[in-house]
């Protein structure tokens, strides 16, 4: 029908074309951007779930650093223990040596002395260990006052519940105490030991090195197991990571091959339809044509 008041054509073609602009534009937008969602217009429930996702993988990459710091931390006890065990082992065969009839009053006597200046060293590196700043096993006395001296616990998650706990105060304690009681020297200030002056006292003296011993090495496999846990829970937060965030992208990112064919269909139906348009609005005349 011909009309002078209504052009259903005009009004179709008007139509097209607003559809294809807000199409174009859609499509310049997420090519521009990369992603396929970038307001909650474009997929609500899309943007709600990879929300969701980007906060997991970015709690669990700050748990990926927690882990290798804890990590570092018991690798520098684990460092300071093994030095305790070798001065030890010295101090050990030094207490074997003094304790054999062969050793005179003389060997003894600087015997002692190395085995003082171990002890004093002991103490040294039990008092003066750190790790970021603080005092890492405590100073000298059996009481709790360094990190690896009270439970540790270590947040291994992006959950509030991700958490792994470690004691090993009571080890720690009990080493110290047969430290002090292997050194008169295991203390804040010299003084002149006889734990190797005689062979009585030095077979005592291997008897509280072997316990001290003992302890250390407890210690250490317990750092060990915990570090080798610490490792593999590091492993597997680096799996669910790299997979929530393909999971993410998936959701968010935009494909570039369909998005672009979308664009080029738009771009020709805009033309097509203002082509469209403009026929349509020269129908009018016809009606003119007719009154001629």
């Amino acid at each position: 029908m011909l009309s002078l008041h209504t052009n259903t054509a005009a009004l179709s073609a008007q139509n097209s074309i607003s559809r294809t602009q807000q199409s174009l534009s859609t499509s310049m937008t997420r090519l521009g951007t990369g992603f396929r969602i970038n307001s909650a217009m474009d997929d609500a429930a899309g943007l709600q779930i990879a929300t969701r996702l980007k906060a997991q993988t970015s709690g669990m990459a700050k748990a990926m650093e927690n882990t290798q710091n804890s990590t570092s931390l018991l690798q520098t006890a684990e460092g300071a223990f093994s030095e305790v065990s070798n001065m030890l082992v010295r101090m050990k065969d030094l207490a074997t040596q003094a304790a054999d009839a062969s050793s005179s009053t003389a060997d003894k006597t600087a015997i002692q002395s190395e085995y003082d200046a171990l002890g004093q060293e002991l103490y040294n590196v039990v008092t003066n260990t750190r790790f970021g700043g603080s005092l890492l096993l405590g100073d000298g006395a059996a009481a709790a006052s360094g990190t690896l001296s009270t439970s540790m616990t270590f947040q291994i998650g992006a959950g509030a519940s991700e958490k792994m706990t470690f004691d090993a105060s009571a080890t720690l304690a009990s080493l110290k105490t047969t430290l002090f009681a292997a050194s008169a020297n295991y203390a804040a200030a010299a003084v002149a030991g006889g734990e190797v002056s005689s062979g009585t006292s030095a077979n005592a003296a291997i008897g509280a090195l072997t316990t001290a011993i003992s302890s250390v090495g407890a210690l250490q496999s317990s750092i060990g197991a915990v570090a080798n846990r610490l490792d593999h829970i590091n492993t597997n937060l680096m799996n669910i990571s790299t997979n929530t965030k393909a999971a993410t992208g998936r959701i968010m990112d935009v494909d570039f091959a369909t998005e672009s064919s979308k664009m080029t269909s738009s771009q020709m139906l805009l033309q097509a339809g203002t082509a469209m348009l403009k026929q349509s609005n020269s129908m009018s005349s016809m009606v003119m044509s007719l009154l001629q």
